[in-house]
């Protein structure tokens, strides 16, 4: 889960990652997209695909990228315990401003 964290942590990277959560992509229309140079796309693809999510087929000479989202799956487990205690408390704020309006009443 480290490396998946690491690799979200540039902006760059998951402006590649919503890309790609549309429609596979070679390097070089992910390089038009992004105000960076082509060699500097391909370390974040590496990066990306160290960490799991994404991978690459060949196609003719080029390689085209896919997202893989179930590499996200771990860190969206442990994000669950946080909107669990969110919940919990946006609930208890419900609860709060609904008494709020019974008392004025």
């Amino acid at each position: 889960m480290d490396a998946v964290l690491q690799a979200l942590a540039d902006p760059s990277r998951r402006t590649v990652l919503e890309i790609l959560r549309d429609h596979p992509a070679t390097a070089g229309e992910l390089a038009e997209a992004l105000p960076i140079a082509r060699p500097g796309v391909s370390r974040h693809l590496r990066v990306l695909r160290e960490a799991g999510l994404v991978e690459s087929r060949p196609e003719a000479q080029r390689r085209v990228y896919t997202l893989r989202p179930e590499a996200l799956v771990e860190v969206d487990d442990w994000l669950e315990q946080y909107r669990a205690l969110w919940r919990g408390r946006l609930d208890a704020l419900h609860t709060e401003i609904a008494r709020g309006k019974k008392d004025r009443r």
